[in-house]
């Protein structure tokens, strides 16, 4: 696998890089925060678009790093929300959530922001409300189109066939596909780790072919939580019948700094690698508060979808080939930064300093003002070889403003070996970009101890923080893998409880777990302070489980664990 990235780049880390865009839909109360979700990305004559909820526009990419935003000449007089869009290899197409009337926009050029209207206006959907959370499929082996749509929390997912000969307009009426069923799917459960009784989600339907299946993938249990995922449903026609994936939910990312994996899509880049997209929550100013990730996906050799979310907010690697081992996109670049202890130059009182360093978007240091010179500075304890950084900026009463020529964020970041003499290894100082989640992988390893943020600029009323985060790697041994592991099913057999035996310094544990010994595609990430025990919640009735385990410092991961099966009550 090639990994020489044309730009000299070679890594990306979630939440995407991208210039979030203010979301609006507050404004009655004062609420004005960025956000981004509902992730589609179109591989389109070699180069990729993102279309997303409330972007104004939407993004262009070379190579799956670098993303510049698109306005287009025209745009709907509102905003789209939870798009639709696909390329025929010729032509983009772009369709907006709504339960009324609406065009079906078209552009051969997606660079240009030239939007065209391909179906000025389509109907009023028979059949069905909606379609919200739309998406377009066309069978590239029949040619036959379709639409698979659905948010509900009481309706199922829908179809509808759409017709090339007008348009694409709607044929027939919509017929139900699939529901949810959380007493016996137990990640389809609502609330943080499934432990709401409320009635769950069933929204963000996409669909894919391969090898002659097809992959009905939804998200479930409600987007506001660190348990939303995608699972999806398998079936030889694209109008079903569906049967259930054994190994749902297949992108789950409950643990670690940035939760939620959910309503997103699965794409072919053009190496013939897939990954799978999806919207983490943050829900700081509002629920629906939200940014966007990109996993590593594949179908394995018994034609089940997954995707790998494994250390899915450290840096990954950018493949020019084909990959051949899930887990080979992971850099290896260790979080340097946690709980690293803290220095700024001011702070709120209610808004600390080592809110910084806690792998926590929900919590964020708020600097005394936002004038050029606040800093902050991490020791991260010792020595190492920092190799990229990420910068997290939080809104905290930022005001009411539109995305404009104002709105960009500039800072420097410093290092140091012993806290005295210091060098500039970033200097965003020129830029005209707001990057609430900059990432920044460094041309070549500096060696420090202390590293520091100094600030610059930024649109919003104050400077806030969630999180600053190092990443590199130590020069000690890796962690041993964890012993005495176990695991067995509860009374409920949606949970399983799962216990270790605590390794010594190190600074979390990846439990990886799922249908066979071979087939652990679920990671449940856990810090160390947390304890040695998990609780797993998002177990299906009637399918068993296997479970592995691995630790993690500074230095390194440690070697997997034999993989356990998760008893059963009484055996």
């Amino acid at each position: 696998m090639l990994l020489a990235a044309t730009s000299g780049i070679t890594t990306y880390c979630n939440p995407i890089d991208l210039d979030y865009q203010y979301n609006f839909e507050q404004l009655n109360q004062n609420i004005s925060y960025r956000s981004g979700a509902d992730p589609v990305v179109v591989l389109h004559e070699g180069e990729y678009y993102l279309f997303a909820t409330i972007a104004g526009g939407w993004w262009h990419s070379p190579d799956l790093i670098r993303w510049k935003r698109i306005v287009p000449e025209r745009w709907p007089v509102e905003d789209i929300v939870a798009p639709a869009a696909m390329s025929d290899g010729e032509t983009v197409y772009l369709f907006q959530s709504n339960f009324t009337h609406r065009p079906i926009f078209s552009t051969d050029d997606p660079k240009s922001g030239r939007l065209d209207f391909f179906n000025r206006w389509m109907p009023v959907m028979p059949g069905a409300e909606g379609p919200w959370d739309p998406d377009l499929f066309r069978d590239p082996d029949t040619g036959r189109w379709f639409m698979y749509f659905g948010s509900s929390n009481l309706y199922p997912l829908y179809v509808i066939e759409l017709d090339p000969e007008k348009r694409l307009a709607y044929k027939g009426r919509a017929r139900d596909l699939i529901r949810l069923h959380p007493g016996k799917h137990g990640w389809e459960r609502f609330g943080q780790d499934h432990r709401d009784a409320r009635t769950p989600f069933i929204e963000g339907a996409t669909m894919n072919k391969h090898k002659g299946k097809y992959y009905l993938q939804y998200g479930a249990p409600g987007t506001e939580y660190n348990v939303y995922a995608n699972g999806t449903y398998i079936a030889d026609d694209p109008l079903g019948p569906f049967t259930y994936a054994p190994n749902n939910p297949v992108s789950y990312k409950p643990g670690g700094f940035m939760n939620g994996a959910g309503h997103g899509n699965t794409f072919q880049d053009k190496h013939g690698n897939f990954w799978n997209t999806g919207t983490p929550w943050i829900g700081v100013n509002w629920n629906f508060e939200r940014r966007m990730a990109m996993f590593p996906a594949g179908f394995d050799g018994d034609g089940l979808l997954y995707a790998n979310t494994r250390f899915g907010d450290f840096p990954q690697r950018i493949p020019t080939g084909k990959w051949t081992d899930r887990n080979e996109l992971f850099a290896g670049w260790m979080l340097l930064s946690y709980r690293g202890k803290v220095s700024v130059s001011s702070s709120h009182p209610d808004y600390p300093a080592w809110n910084l360093t806690d792998e926590d978007p929900r919590g964020f240091w708020v600097a005394a003002s936002n004038e050029p010179g606040q800093s902050a500075t991490i020791d991260l304890g010792r020595e190492y070889d920092v190799k990229a950084l990420q910068v997290n900026y939080a809104d905290y009463k930022s005001g009411i403003f539109t995305n404009d020529e104002k709105v960009y964020t500039q800072f420097r970041i410093h290092a140091s070996r012993d806290g005295k003499a210091w060098e500039t290894v970033v200097d965003l100082t020129s830029e005209k970009r707001d990057r609430p989640n900059a990432y920044i992988e460094l041309p070549k390893p500096v060696r420090a101890r202390h590293i520091r943020y100094e600030h610059v600029y930024v649109a919003a009323r104050n400077l806030a923080i969630s999180d600053i985060r190092v990443f590199g790697n130590g020069d000690g041994s890796a962690p041993r893998t964890p012993a005495r592991l176990s695991a067995r099913r509860d009374s409920d057999p949606r949970n399983a409880f799962v216990e270790w035996q605590k390794v010594p310094g190190a600074v979390g544990y990846n439990i990886l777990w799922g249908i066979a010994p071979d087939k652990l595609y679920q990671t449940y990430q856990v810090w160390a302070e947390k304890g040695e025990k998990l609780e797993i919640r998002a177990m299906t009735v009637g399918q068993d489980y296997w479970v592995a385990i691995e630790s993690f410092d500074e230095n390194g991961v440690s070697k997997v664990s034999a993989p356990v099966a998760v008893t059963r009550p009484g055996s």
